[in-house]
């Protein structure tokens, strides 16, 4: 009996070791494979990236060799730094450094690209570089030469010494060995280096881009956690007695803020439900309502979005949000997600906007980001338009179906306010907005703007 079972067991045992081995060995084949080819695109990136801070350097300095009124090549250099710094800032975030302090270099690129960008879209002719300008292209011609040296002085040694990427994630995931990897050593350098340098003349336009909004911004007094308490009571429509958890952020900085947590017990005239949980973010000074958010699952879409449009501002108006004009609608899932902007004399202020979002099964409000709004609300000495409605008209494709058209102030792409014609209307089946610069008559921006169901 037991030759017998073990003439059956034995090739039975023996046919599921060779299946487990061969199985072991095509799982390993298998992550080997996978390996080598996240240590492939690690690889390239890295490379690519060494030579295109190298090829920024030569182009800033190709825009530095040629005539100062040479506005042509100006713009051409320009538009290929923005190109090549894009491509390296691509770079970086394909690399493993996400655990590794790298971001003062990366921010150091950014604004490399966007004030080449920013100066080359300009109209040079009429707007040549200034001598702060060509001051800051110097410097930044010699902190490129410094970072691409280091970078290459990296690549050296990742070559001849066959360094591996993986290696590097490894060790960042562990947080062991650290210290003692080549690769993490020479970003830490490149970023200690970068962080020492002295502040540049980026211009207002780029300066603009990288501001903070403070608590320096705004006017009022300091609010204290049981005002926030009751702001949020009133907001939501909750008697004095409700569960609301207030918390300070950044205390003693200048973004303080409040947070307050509301828990909803039984029911609301205001429709809120037992058991929800209400998230709003008050400004500590003059305690203004940053955002408000209700997480509640969304069911079946009953309404569209002209409804929604409809109880947003009912809403709006409702909290003291005047004047406010809809300005873009979009549809987020069982979500209806509409844009409103201020108005002043008539004039569309974009800078000054706020967004609602309306649950699409009963119409509720169930978000309000108003954050651009806060800092950005006050009286302006608006510009007067110095071409007519009927000119700017004439810079519109001429198939353009208009539906509407009014004065907006927008942010064009310098970051500056700019009044503009803005048209709204159909070209080729599809809606559009198109702003015309209400100064010269050309197109400072377009956007494609879904119809409204």
């Amino acid at each position: 009996m037991y030759k017998r079972l073990s003439a059956i067991m034995f090739p039975l045992v023996t046919l599921l070791c060779i299946g487990s081995i061969y199985w072991g060995y095509q799982e390993h084949q298998e992550k080997n494979s996978i390996l080598i080819k996240a240590e492939n695109q690690y690889q390239r990136a890295f490379h690519d990236l060494s030579y295109h801070v190298q090829q920024v350097h030569k182009q800033l300095g190709n825009t530095l060799a040629v005539n100062s009124k040479s506005q042509a090549y100006h713009r051409k250099g320009l538009i290929n730094v923005w190109r090549l710094t894009s491509q390296a800032q691509n770079e970086v975030n394909q690399l493993p450094l996400t655990l590794l302090p790298f971001n003062t270099t990366e921010e150091f690129l950014s604004r490399i690209s966007n004030f080449a960008y920013k100066t080359a879209i300009r109209d040079l002719s009429k707007n040549p570089l200034t001598d702060d300008e060509f001051k800051t292209l110097k410097a930044l011609y010699q902190r490129s030469d410094e970072i691409s040296n280091n970078l290459l002085t990296m690549q050296d040694k990742v070559l001849s010494n066959h360094l591996r990427w993986m290696d590097v994630e490894v060790a960042l995931a562990s947080e062991k060995s650290v210290n003692d990897n080549t690769i993490i050593d020479g970003f830490k350098t490149v970023d200690k280096k970068v962080s020492e340098y002295p502040e540049l003349n980026w211009g207002p336009s780029v300066a603009s881009m990288y501001q903070k909004r403070t608590v320096k911004m705004l006017q009022g007094n300091n609010v204290t956690p049981e005002e926030i308490k009751k702001k949020a009571a009133e907001f939501l429509g909750l008697d004095s007695g409700a569960d609301i958890r207030v918390v300070e952020n950044g205390q003693g900085t200048e973004y303080s803020s409040y947070s307050a947590t509301v828990n909803i017990s039984g029911s609301s005239d205001k429709g809120k439900k037992n058991g929800d949980k209400i998230e709003l973010d008050f400004t500590q000074k003059g305690g203004l309502l940053i955002w408000y958010m209700n997480p509640r699952d969304v069911s079946n879409k009953t309404i569209g979005l002209k409804e929604a449009r409809q109880k947003a501002e009912e809403f709006l108006n409702s909290h003291g949000y005047k004047g406010m004009k809809p300005a873009s609608y979009d549809e987020n899932g069982n979500d209806g997600v509409i844009t409103f902007v201020a108005t002043q004399d008539g004039v569309l202020i974009y800078p000054e906007k706020l967004t609602v979002k309306v649950a699409l099964d009963n119409g509720e409000i169930v978000g309000l980001q108003a954050s651009d709004y806060v800092y950005e609300h006050h009286a302006r000495k608006l510009p007067k338009p110095k071409i007519t409605k009927e000119a700017a008209r004439q810079a519109l494709n001429p198939d353009m179906k208009i539906r509407s058209q009014s004065l907006a102030l927008i942010l064009n792409e310098m970051s500056e306010e700019t009044l503009c014609y803005e048209f709204t209307g159909t070209i080729n089946k599809e809606g559009y907005k198109i702003y015309i610069n209400a100064e010269t008559g050309v197109e400072e921006s377009i956007e494609e703007m879904p119809e409204l169901k």
